[in-house]
């Protein structure tokens, strides 16, 4: 059916049908058949449409139960989908009296052909972060638009740029010939807040993207257009809170719909409270039901209607957009045995797909706590594949600005490293050094570029799941304000009329080309290099500033030494025999050089030699 005409069925009967009854939205706005699990649940809002009687004529669509809530805007309706179930479009009525008041036409999908099985980000990947309001400008036209209530405004730090979905389209030919494999995008999704809203985390629609960014199809398409590049698509998605706009607020479903206080109580941001043996109940429920932000309501997933709207709409963007992951902000904030239920579902549907959770605790316990299947003592399971390894990027931003010692320096990197026993799975963990919430990494090395070729090095070598964050490829920096909007600039060359161009080698300085080819080097490497995607991983305890380790599986071998010094070091090779013993030559992926004797190496001051043996 053409998609206008559609619209303008859906839409047709709000206001003729009746004054008293009136339909304005229904979500999910469609589903698909061929699920395992068989219910959807539909949440319904109108002017006193809880009064209205339901009824759906399709084959194999069946009302279940209907529930009503204290506010009669409001009903939700249990749907089952029968096994065998046609693609085609379902007939809603609801009815005041035996008269028709509201009509829906509910489309049900037909699931592409091996979406179950699709295969989430792997250690196979490298993911590239975005915040894409800060990237590029491909469409001006939709910077500002009548009913979105914060223009764009270049000048303000923390203000909207205009950055959209066309922006990053127009650069994927960049991306991958730079040598990424994932996109993670920051929210796209709808923030009409008056203010600050350029960063996504203030949901106002989460079934709808936000128009200056681009439409719904828009996102669908770029999703196509980097499947198509062979690269992958990671969804951000919030559901500890939603923006003091979200259309929710203005007529909540019921008085527990959000976690609210007296007078506005802010979490205690203990992240450990939620996993702490000893936690007082008092700082347990500041933690989890504290808000956020005043301009974010924190949301109470314990109501079962929003916990299951919340977990039907990851499962629509994933089938709707083709996701090949989520990254889910703020994850131990909600209630855990919910986002435990969110972690099930999705797997019950796709289980080979991969989400990591924003775990930001110091200590590789803390965060082995949320990753699925830890041994946990008090048996929760998060049924989250991933986590980000928080405590390894605290120690890359301090090892290689500091003086050796027994636990200083370089060796940061090898003791957060012996601690992988905590996670149940160290090979799912994503690694990096930088990201939107912090400095960039240079700013945190005193601008010194080996110190971030290190970092690099180290993050695309080490276990886990690498991730870079935009225009370190270019060098680019917080600078003096640490502010927020400062850690997110723009990239230079993403809209018309910048000075230069940070996309083109002609418009990068000769030490941003300089970086950007390391870079280039090392991540099309890591591409066709099995070994360093899953190869193990076996390390030696530093000394003098010089730490080895190994990438091995049963025919390869990569051998790394990361030298902390400011000189030039010569290492004697015979304590690492159990490895070398069975090579005799190599060569140094970063300059192409032959290794023909391994007895000895000698590394640049503060520089990783990265060595393919052979």
């Amino acid at each position: 059916m053409n998609r206008q005409i559609l619209l303008f069925l859906l839409l047709l009967p709000v206001s003729l049908f009746s004054q008293d009854i009136k339909l304005d939205r229904v979500e999910p706005k469609f589903w698909w058949t061929g699920f395992k699990n068989p219910d959807v649940q539909l949440l319904v809002y109108g002017k006193n449409i809880a009064s209205a009687t339901v009824s759906i004529d399709y084959a194999g669509m069946v009302v279940k139960k209907i529930h009503k809530v204290a506010n009669p805007n409001y009903m939700f309706i249990d749907v089952t989908i029968s096994k065998g179930t046609r693609a085609g479009i379902a007939t809603i009525l609801f009815k005041s009296k035996d008269k028709v008041v509201g009509k829906y036409l509910y489309e049900l999908k037909a699931r592409k052909k091996g979406s179950a099985e699709r295969k989430g980000f792997t250690t196979a990947d490298v993911i590239y972060l975005i915040m894409p309001d800060r990237f590029a400008n491909g469409d001006v036209s939709n910077d500002n638009l009548p009913g979105m209530t914060e223009p764009v405004d270049r000048g303000n730090k923390d203000g909207r740029h205009g950055g959209d979905i066309k922006g990053i389209a127009d650069h994927l030919d960049y991306l991958k010939d730079l040598g990424v494999t994932s996109l993670w995008i920051n929210p796209l999704l709808e923030n009409n807040q008056p203010k600050y809203s350029y960063h996504g985390y203030s949901t106002t629609d989460y079934y709808k993207i936000d128009p200056r960014f681009g439409t719904n199809e828009d996102y669908v398409n770029l999703g196509e257009a980097i499947h198509q590049r062979g690269m992958k698509l990671i969804m951000d998605m919030v559901f500890n809170h939603c923006g003091s706009e979200h259309w929710w607020i203005k007529d909540l479903p019921s008085s527990d719909w959000l976690n609210e206080w007296p007078e506005f109580t802010r979490s205690n941001y203990r992240t450990g409270t939620a996993s702490d043996p000893y936690a007082s109940q008092f700082d347990s429920i500041q933690f989890v039901r504290g808000w956020f932000d005043k301009t974010m309501p924190d949301l109470n997933q314990h109501n079962p209607f929003l916990k299951n709207y919340l977990i039907q709409n990851s499962i629509w963007w994933i089938e709707y957009a083709g996701l090949d992951g989520i990254r889910q902000d703020t994850h131990p904030y909600p209630y855990k045995d919910m986002m435990a239920e969110w972690g099930k579902r999705l797997l019950e549907e796709y289980p080979n797909f991969n989400t990591v959770g924003e775990c930001w605790m110091n200590y590789p316990s803390a965060v082995a706590y949320w990753q699925k299947d830890a041994l946990n003592k008090d048996g929760y399971n998060s049924y989250l594949p991933s986590v980000f390894d928080f405590p390894l990027y605290d120690a890359m931003n301090k090892s290689f600005n500091e003086a050796e010692g027994w636990n200083s320096g370089i060796t940061r990197l090898f003791d957060i490293l012996t601690q992988d026993f905590s996670y149940p799975n160290p090979s799912n963990v994503v690694v990096f050094a930088e990201n939107h919430d912090v400095n960039r990494y240079l700013d945190t090395q005193n601008d010194d570029v080996r110190k971030l070729k290190m970092a690099m090095a180290f993050v695309l070598t080490t276990r886990g799941i690498p991730q870079l964050y935009y225009g370190t490829e270019s060098l680019m920096t917080t600078g003096e304000d640490k502010g927020d909007g400062m850690k997110r600039k723009d990239f230079p060359g993403g809209w018309p009329g910048d000075a230069r161009d940070a996309f083109t080698a002609q418009g990068r300085t000769d030490k941003e080309n300089d970086m950007f080819d390391y870079l280039q080097r090392l991540l099309q490497y890591r591409k066709s290099s099995k070994v360093l995607q899953s190869g193990k991983f076996r390390h030696f305890i530093p000394r003098d500033g010089i730490y080895v380790y190994y990438k091995y599986n049963a025919k390869d071998a990569i051998m790394v030494v990361l030298n902390n010094n400011e000189d030039p070091k010569t290492i004697e090779t015979s304590r690492y025999d159990e490895f070398l013993k069975h090579h005799q030559s190599g060569t140094d992926i970063i300059t192409g050089n032959s290794l023909n004797d391994l007895s000895k190496l000698t590394v640049p001051g503060k520089s990783a030699m990265i060595v393919e043996l052979k």
